[in-house]
């Protein structure tokens, strides 16, 4: 069911463990075209093309892209009550987990009269996507907009695909999370023209530019976040989800299939990789997840999932081979389950959440943890952190000097300043004690 990636008794370098790692041949170039034509036509029709779009890709036709704020309220008011207490609950856990990533005002002082202050601000309007297709994402609205009020974004937008099965407005759990966050803008638009829509405006449906666009979405989500940089910010192109275990075999094997199996189950492209240093305990797993996976609803999706090129067991010599290849394939979701859980921990560097221990499950994550879900995925964690209220804040540097500080160093900007030939520089310096 997982094919092997055998790695024991060799020693790959860096470069080799990148070609080593196994990926869905998902490709964000190939969605470039079609992404950019679905944005230029919301530049120029706005409403109406977006409206042509849902029809074609959502198969049904909204009687309007904003949705009502009585629409909104009602779905709130019918939600059932056990998700919504599971909501509250969420909401209140990740709103004091991103509480603690909003970082404190700064005041270094360099010399009397020479100060620089650290702030963090954040941006005054965001545009924040959730998904529709095969599942609804309520859990996403929270992840989303939690960490963008406590960063103290001021102008919250949120997209969401229109449904069918529901007569063209946005799946009603959607409207409800959103309206328990009291979020009142909320549009029934999705996919590469939503995208457009936040960076750009609609201006006949009062939607204005963002100044960031977060959220996860399919490859033509995530090509048109890339084409729309430089004109509004992101948080990463997400794409296709993605697990690593490490796990020895004092593991439990019938844990670790279940957690392969419920990222599998999100996409016939999602990535479920288990490394180890036991063979034998990569034996039990393989039993394990045959039995889960002909249990599950989603039995085809993830079967497809767990049998393509994405997913495989990775045998190693030793727990730290384990953390190198980790750190080389940079999963969005790392579970560690081994005696020793330090110690590998220690060695990892590069993940989106890490999960540790046999009670830390990536679906505690996903809901309930307090943590983020909206992860980098493909790899991007290498270099890409996940959804948190920094992503909604700006670093700024204010600088405050008085004419005794300035006159200090004044000498050091005329020396760099006439050595990078820039005499202006140093002119605007000096000019202030010619008076």
């Amino acid at each position: 069911m997982l094919r092997t990636i055998d790695l024991r008794g060799t020693r790959p370098s860096a470069s080799e463990l990148l070609a080593l790692v196994p990926r869905a041949a998902t490709d964000v170039t190939a969605a470039l075209d079609p992404a950019r034509a679905l944005i230029d036509a919301v530049r120029e029709r706005g409403e109406s093309a977006l409206l042509d779009q849902a029809e074609r890709f959502d198969r049904v036709r909204p009687a309007a892209v904003r949705v009502p704020a009585a629409e909104l309220g009602a779905a709130l008011d019918a939600l059932a009550g056990d998700v919504r207490s599971a909501l509250e609950s969420t909401i209140a856990r990740v709103r004091a987990a991103s509480a603690a990533q909003v970082p404190a005002p700064e005041r270094t002082q360099l010399a009397d009269g020479a100060i620089v202050e650290q702030r963090w601000q954040p941006v005054a309007r965001v545009g924040l996507y959730v998904p529709g297709g095969k599942a609804v994402y309520p859990s996403s609205v929270v992840m989303n907009v939690v960490p963008a009020q406590v960063a103290g974004v001021r102008s919250i937008a949120l997209a969401s695909p229109p449904q069918a099965e529901f007569g063209g407005r946005i799946h009603p759990t959607i409207a409800a999370a959103a309206a328990l966050l009291g979020v009142t803008e909320v549009y029934a638009m999705g996919g590469a023209g939503a995208i457009g829509a936040f960076a750009y405006g609609v201006p006949e449906i009062g939607l204005d530019p963002v100044q960031r666009v977060t959220g996860p979405g399919n490859v033509y989500v995530a090509a048109a976040k890339r084409l729309v940089q430089g004109v509004t910010g992101i948080d990463a192109e997400a794409g296709p989800t993605d697990i690593l275990v490490i796990a020895d075999d004092a593991a439990d094997p019938d844990l670790v299939a279940a957690d392969l199996v419920s990222q599998a189950e999100h996409d016939e492209l999602a990535a479920s990789v288990l490394v180890t240093d036991s063979a034998e305990f990569a034996d039990l797993v393989r039993d394990r997840l045959e039995a889960r996976v002909a249990a599950t609803k989603h039995a085809a999706r993830v079967r497809t999932a767990v049998e393509g090129v994405q997913s495989a067991v990775v045998l190693v010599d030793d727990l730290e081979r384990a953390a190198d290849f980790s750190n080389a394939f940079g999963p969005e979701h790392l579970e560690i389950q081994v005696r020793d859980t330090d110690a590998v921990l220690a060695r990892i560097e590069n993940a989106g959440a890490i999960f540790v221990g046999p009670y830390s499950p990536v679906s505690l994550g996903d809901y309930a943890a307090g943590s983020n879900h909206v992860l980098p995925t493909g790899g991007q964690a290498r270099s890409t952190a996940g959804l948190s209220a920094a992503t909604f804040l700006r670093p700024q540097q204010v600088v405050r000097y008085d004419e005794r500080a300035l006159r200090e160093v004044a000498p050091v900007i005329a020396a760099l300043s006439a050595e990078e030939d820039l005499p202006a520089h140093g002119e605007a310096v000096t000019a202030r004690f010619e008076r």
